[in-house]
């Protein structure tokens, strides 16, 4: 049945009434941003093993819901996608573009390109001109096969020329990030000149549309004049007039509570004035896109301000709105238009074509600045890929004209291709790791001073981390300590987390914003970032222990590679990891038993969890998960914590004798009063009375060491007995340490901390620390190759 699109109604009256909800267009907008979203991310989940960019799952799920594989089905398809219903999703769609622009002109920083080497300028010039050249070519391939005709050959060339010859720079950013290439020359050169690329790719494209643009009786040379003018007096506007309005608003910006009203006012004004500008390019003639994008240069970069518009946003634009605008260009793509055997060789010449002139041009280029074969390959295999703004260009060509359904299939099909191959292709040709194992074969492992590698969440763990390492280390021994803290941050598909990778320095594999201390580098924008700058930065100054601060930015699901392999390169003996759990002051310090209800307990994701049990499988130093509940009341030359109470409970085995060791070394620190409690069994070994032996001989007066012979039931309700009584701020265990008595019994909830350091979570005070060791001996380590240069 035909409905009159006149009398179509926003919201049904309900099946109950007779009423089909999809006749009305709410009810069946809501329908297919369902069906998108399921594809999409489906989609998503299927490519995860092939480290392929969310862009693809994207792309693929439009041309799937399109005619190409659900429009075979002609009565469903018009059931779940009628042709009324295209301009209400396009709009929607729309508006998400709109938005989703206004990101990617936040997260292009102009004076950062400015600022890109020469060498990134010369390669970026290339990977555009030679693509062009071969624009040229393939305009006149089309054009004579009969595809090209209809439009003039210099509009056909410029959006060609501009279709081939874009980088996508946050798809290239997340495949950088994925494959830990972000610090390697690769990466570094690859982002400069993608940022550069990407503006020179919008300047063309508003060229192309402002040629394209006129149609109609008062079409001619003059309309497209005065486009252009118009459109470049809007670009000095916007840069010089708005710019400055956007910095006095991004000062007056405040993170003070009394001050979120006016904040709120502000963030408002930023997205009405998103809204605003692309109004103005539209009315121009230029697609309103690209006031969106112009609008976003003209946020400072610096600050929380641009942060804070971003998370304002980018979920509901990035995950909900965006992937209909994938879904709008699929139901334009029909792949079955490219028939017979001329069609598939011209969809073979296009995407050759494509990959030759932009790997031939950048890898040429970077040949020519002494850069070695194989990264000058991978180099020219990254800036050949594609993704959304291909896509924008491909659709407002055929919104022109200048594009039919035939072409606009093949060269979605060619940006599907280009971005699919760049993962694998990197992957074969280059491997950093090679290029860096043999500078370290030969190293020397074997140092003085002791290094430990700490990682962070957030700026709430760096008290207490402080308070352990004082802990830790006597005064005599800090002069010898390195301490390299890491502030894990995930990577997402968030543009948030592409304004990150943006800021990288070649200071570490997986590294960027390196503060080495003193000296500090204020380059973080984020408040969390510099709070934990200065928190070390004044800890370098208080004590002569030498700290290297640094933020890594990786997916979850690699972040132990990154923590194992910098422990490898820094020759830690020790990794710290914070625990999943973060307990606040206002749950307690010590006197209750067990947590009580979880009221001061946050988790931090189970995805860190995960990530602490993969470095205690892979590292190949000690590692350490430190449970803070508290340590970090009061520093160790406070009166406060002048009597710090820590407790080692040692059952036998490598990790209770590392972590005797361990705790014998607090015991040097005069802040620090050590209780080391033995519990007797018969399975003692000779290295455990050795150790045991030593560190009754060392122990100071005002310290204690018990021996306990414990009946088998009763030893878990023994030590957890003493543990709460005594009151320690702090217990040290071994992660794997002799089961005796009952302790067999348990079944561990957190099996990243052993059967010790989950009995004592569960059963003892917020105000007990817990620091849960898994010694490593080391031999592993021994001519080991290492992974990763870190200049810190």
């Amino acid at each position: 049945m035909s409905l009159n699109i006149t009398n179509i109604k926003t919201s049904s009256d309900g099946a109950w009434q007779g009423d089909n909800p999809l006749n009305s267009a709410f009810p069946l907008l809501i329908l297919q941003t369902i069906l998108v979203l399921f594809i999409t991310r489906s989609l998503a989940f299927l490519l995860c093993p092939l480290r392929q960019p969310r862009v693809i799952a994207e792309i693929l799920g439009g041309i799937l819901l399109g005619p190409s594989a659900l429009g075979r089905n002609k009565q469903i398809f018009h059931l779940v996608f009628p042709s009324w219903s295209t301009p209400i999703l396009e709009s929607v769609a729309s508006i998400g573009l709109l938005f989703f622009l206004f990101l990617v002109g936040l997260e292009l920083d102009l004076a950062s390109i400015r600022q890109s080497s020469r060498r990134a300028f010369c390669i970026a010039l290339a990977g555009i001109s030679l693509p062009f050249l071969f624009a040229a070519a393939v305009s006149f391939v089309l054009r004579r096969s009969g595809l090209g005709h209809q439009v003039p050959y210099g509009q056909l060339l410029l959006f060609l020329g501009v279709s081939l010859s874009i980088t996508a720079f946050p798809v290239l950013a997340r495949i950088l990030a994925e494959l830990k290439l972000l610090t390697t020359q690769v990466g570094q050169t690859a982002m400069a000149a993608a940022a550069f690329n990407d503006v020179v790719a919008w300047i063309l494209l508003a060229l192309a549309v402002a040629l394209a643009g006129p149609s109609g009786p008062s079409s001619g040379p003059l309309v497209s004049v005065w486009i252009l003018v118009s459109g470049l007096g809007f670009v000095a506007f916007m840069l010089v007039v708005v710019r400055r309005v956007m910095e006095w608003i991004a000062k007056k910006c405040s993170p003070a509570p009394e001050q979120a009203f006016a904040d709120e006012a502000y963030i408002c004004l930023t997205l009405a004035g998103v809204m605003a500008s692309g109004f103005m390019t539209d009315l121009i003639g230029i697609h309103a896109i690209f006031g969106a994008f112009v609008f976003g240069l003209t946020i400072p970069k610096g600050g929380e301000f641009a942060g804070r518009v971003m998370k304002r946003i980018e979920d509901f634009v990035s995950g909900l709105l965006l992937p209909l605008y994938f879904a709008s260009s699929g139901l334009k793509t029909d792949v079955a238009k490219i028939q017979g055997a001329e069609a598939w060789g011209l969809l073979a010449v296009v995407i050759s074509t494509a990959c030759a002139g932009k790997i031939l041009g950048t890898f040429a280029v970077a040949m020519m600045c002494m850069m070695p074969a194989r990264e000058s390959l991978a180099l020219g295999v990254l800036m050949n890929t594609k993704g959304l703004v291909e896509l924008i260009v491909l659709n407002i060509g055929r919104e022109k004209k200048v594009l039919n359904d035939e072409m606009f299939a093949i060269l979605v099909l060619m940006a599907l291709f280009t971005t699919f191959m760049t993962t694998p292709t990197v992957m074969a040709i280059y491997k950093p790791s090679q290029t860096r194992r043999r500078s370290h074969e030969l190293q020397d492992t074997s140092q003085p001073e002791l290094r430990i590698l700490a990682c962070i969440h957030s700026s709430r763990n760096v008290p207490s981390l402080i308070n352990l390492i004082d802990a830790t280390t006597s005064a005599a021994a800090k002069p010898t300590l390195h301490l390299f803290a890491i502030h894990l941050v995930e990577l997402t598909d968030r543009s948030s987390s592409i304004m990150m990778v943006q800021r990288a320095r070649r200071n570490g594999l997986p590294f960027i914003n390196c503060f080495t201390i003193p000296g500090t580098r204020r380059a973080a924008s984020s408040s969390n970032n510099y709070q934990i700058a200065a928190s070390f930065e004044s800890y370098c100054h208080a004590s002569r222990v030498t700290v290297h601060h640094s933020t890594a930015i990786s997916a979850l699901h690699s972040m132990h590679e990154d923590i194992c392999h910098v422990a490898e390169d820094k020759r830690a003996s020790v990794i710290i990891l914070p625990f999943h759990k973060q307990w606040t002051m206002s749950s307690g310090r010590g006197g209750g038993e067990g947590d009580g209800d979880d009221e001061g307990v946050e988790n931090v994701g189970n995805g860190w969890r995960v990530v602490n049990r993969r470095v205690l499988e892979t590292a190949t130093c000690s590692v350490a998960v430190f449970v803070d509940r508290g340590f970090s009341g009061g520093g160790l030359d406070s009166p406060e914590a002048a009597a710090k109470k820590v407790c080692v409970l040692f059952f036998g085995g490598a990790d209770d004798r590392e972590a005797l060791k361990i705790g014998c070394g607090m015991a040097e620190n005069p802040a620090v009063s050590l209780t080391v409690i033995r519990f007797l069994d018969d399975s003692c070994g000779e290295s455990d009375e050795a150790v045991l032996s030593e560190a009754k001989v060392n122990l100071a007066a005002e310290d204690e060491y018990i021996e306990k012979k414990v009946a088998a039931k009763k030893v878990v309700e023994e030590f957890v007995s003493i543990v709460r009584g005594k009151g320690f701020q702090l217990v040290v265990v071994g992660r794997n340490g002799a089961k005796i008595g009952d302790m067999e019994e348990h079944q561990a909830d957190n099996p990243e901390l052993g059967n010790v350091g989950d009995i004592l979570l569960a059963s003892t005070a917020t105000g007990t620390s817990l620091l849960v060791i898994q010694h490593h001996d080391g031999k592993e380590m021994k001519g080991k190759e290492t992974v990763g240069e870190c200049s810190v």
